[in-house]
């Protein structure tokens, strides 16, 4: 496994139990708590944080950049699992070992933070016990929400993919996309010219508009829902 550029020290005005939260006062106590506790560490781009059939014991929260889960199958080609963008957690297992691997899809800072002491933490707030198993069924959701994205045609795939990263930012804001299109191709499915041959019908159309290569503006969200059904 290649080993992450740098591991960022707590400096001196951190609390001895971590860092300074950079979690808002409001937020969830799973999430406060892995803004405490959790390790920063930073990762190029294409660098691997952790690999397929590794020990799952930690957790992992995206501060910054962007991470994409992938394994490749019997056949050589890869399958990517899922995108995690700022504030997503990942690298939750049910079992011990992590079915994907995972890695920076850009420059990418990461907290860091072991399973087994969240679930010490879990034992003591019912709270956070509460909220594992909540992320533990957004996994879900997702692993779900993706088999049936890869029934859809080509179209509605790519219109599924969109509004998923519409999810992650505010209405009226550009969509960033900081995987490239080969990325985007193994996540749905598709060829990489399929992908930009509909992503460029629907720019055409007046679907979306594509600012830059990695940034599209949706017209009108729920016109585009309308195409991934």
């Amino acid at each position: 496994m290649l080993m992450p550029t740098s591991l960022q020290k707590p400096s001196s005005n951190e609390t001895r139990s971590g860092r300074r939260s950079e979690a808002p006062p409001d937020a969830p106590p799973l999430a406060r708590a892995i803004e405490v506790i959790g390790v920063p560490m930073t990762y190029a781009g294409n660098c691997e944080i952790y690999g397929e059939g590794e020990p799952a014991d930690h957790l992992y929260k995206v501060v910054r950049g962007a991470v994409r889960t992938s394994k490749v199958l019997a056949d050589g080609r890869r399958q990517i699992g899922s995108f995690y963008l700022p504030g997503d957690i990942f690298g939750l297992e049910i079992g011990n070992d992590h079915a994907f691997s995972a890695e920076a899809i850009t420059d990418s800072k990461v907290l860091v933070v072991r399973r087994s002491t969240l679930v010490g933490l879990a034992s003591f707030d019912s709270t956070i016990t509460q909220e594992m198993w909540k992320l533990a069924g957004r996994e879900l959701a997702r692993i779900q929400g993706h088999i049936l994205l890869l029934v859809k045609n080509a179209q509605e795939r790519v219109v599924s993919f969109l509004l998923e990263m519409a999810d992650h930012t505010p209405e009226g804001r550009p969509i960033e996309l900081p995987m490239s299109r080969q990325d985007i191709a193994d996540y749905l499915g598709l060829t990489v010219e399929t992908v930009s041959r509909t992503m460029t019908a629907l720019d055409r159309d007046g679907a979306i508009h594509f600012l830059t290569a990695h940034s599209v503006m949706v017209r009108q969200r729920s016109a585009l829902a309308r195409l991934s059904a």
